[in-house]
């Protein structure tokens, strides 16, 4: 059953377990030095380094084929860089001089289809690594793994039976069970509804921080990365293009794409000129910027919001859509080619109806106008 419900949600189903039980482990520093990766003649990473401190929460972030799979790949050992090396606390398990195998890494894998065994138990899944402790020792230990996730009362049953959502479940108890030091986990949230999608990416997060576990997570969504991450590492075309919070990418993006990757935009040409720039919506300082650059001026819809008759600048409302706390607004203003999109909590004038709109400055970004051949 795939279909992203929780029977968990139903009557006589089990929630996630009690917060605070599942004990915390020996996390490990995760270390990527000049790592490329190659397959034929397309290069796939191309000289990433970054460090992952003990019990850092991170996501790799970035539009499908950038590389973040291949590079969890190669940090589970499950793939070899071309160059580089990776480290696991300072020793290399992967790179000219040595090659640790995944299974001898103390790393936890968790895969966007979950990768269950179909003929074996769920208490037989999450206690399938746990090949060093006995019999009974294992199934103690997954007992409890499955209590923290809420499952203990699906031991017996076959992952064929549980929704997405418990079957992800599974998947993290098996992970977490062998104590590693580095948990991996590939789009784990993308299979399941949206609102299922957020309560587990909860969970998990609450799950991950008692661990202590370093993790880091592979997902194409920017709002998964903020919600779930201490840090963003943002991909393109295999190479790291901006680190950071969530809150330095959103308010400090390295460049235009950047930006509209981590929300809606709206977009103004603009030329600078005495360091300022001119638009119909109002004149923005442009610091930094040349005499007579050519710049792109991004106004967020969340930028604009009401003002009294004469204080802002005039708009007819061509849409207005009503999305519950908010209402999405299409806009059009005299000089400007395309209407602009608008964000507004409260009241809101209707399809039909001028209104006034002021601009929050701290919402607008400037960039110089890239090339026609790298929009």
């Amino acid at each position: 059953m795939q279909d992203g419900s929780d029977i968990s949600h139903q009557p006589g189903r089990q929630r996630w377990g009690t917060r605070g039980t599942a004990g915390a482990l020996f996390a490990g520093r995760l270390t990527f030095e000049n790592v490329s990766c190659s397959i034929g003649s397309t290069e796939i990473l191309k000289d990433l380094s970054f460090e992952l401190q003990a019990g850092e929460i991170a996501c790799l972030l970035g539009q499908s084929g950038c590389g973040k799979t291949t590079l969890l790949r190669i940090a589970a050992g499950i793939q070899r860089p071309t160059a580089g090396r990776v480290l696991l606390d300072g020793e290399e398990v992967d790179g000219p001089t040595r090659y640790v195998p995944p299974e001898r890494r103390n790393v936890g894998l968790v895969f966007q289809d979950f990768a269950l065994f179909p003929h074996l138990t769920v208490i037989e899944n999450v206690a399938f690594g746990l090949s060093a402790l006995s019999r009974g020792e294992a199934a103690k230990v997954a007992e409890h793994a499955l209590a923290r996730v809420g499952l203990a009362s699906f031991r017996d049953s076959y992952p064929s039976s549980l929704s997405g959502g418990e079957q992800q479940r599974v998947a993290l108890a098996r992970a977490i069970v062998p104590r590693p030091q580095v948990m991996l986990m590939d789009e784990p949230f993308s299979g399941l509804d949206q609102r299922l999608r957020e309560t587990v990416r909860g969970e998990t997060l609450a799950l991950l921080q008692e661990t202590r576990a370093t993790c880091v997570l592979v997902t194409h969504d920017p709002v998964e990365a903020m919600d779930f991450a201490d840090r963003i590492l943002l991909m393109r075309a295999g190479r790291l293009i901006q680190t950071g919070s969530s809150v330095d990418l959103f308010n400090r993006p390295a460049d235009l794409q950047v930006a509209r990757f981590f929300s809606d935009v709206n977009e103004l040409g603009a030329i600078v000129k005495n360091g300022n720039v001119e638009t119909p919506l109002g004149t923005f300082s442009a610091a930094g910027f040349d005499q007579g650059t050519e710049v792109v001026v991004i106004v967020r819809p969340q930028a604009l919001s009401l003002a009294q008759a004469g204080a802002g600048t005039e708009g007819y409302v061509l849409e207005a859509r009503f999305l519950g706390d908010k209402t999405r607004l299409q806009v059009q203003f005299n000089g400007v080619d395309e209407p602009l999109a608008v964000l507004l909590s409260g009241l809101s004038p209707q399809r039909g109806e001028t209104a006034h709109f002021r601009v929050d400055h701290n919402h607008v970004l400037i960039f110089t106008k890239p090339a026609p051949d790298s929009i």
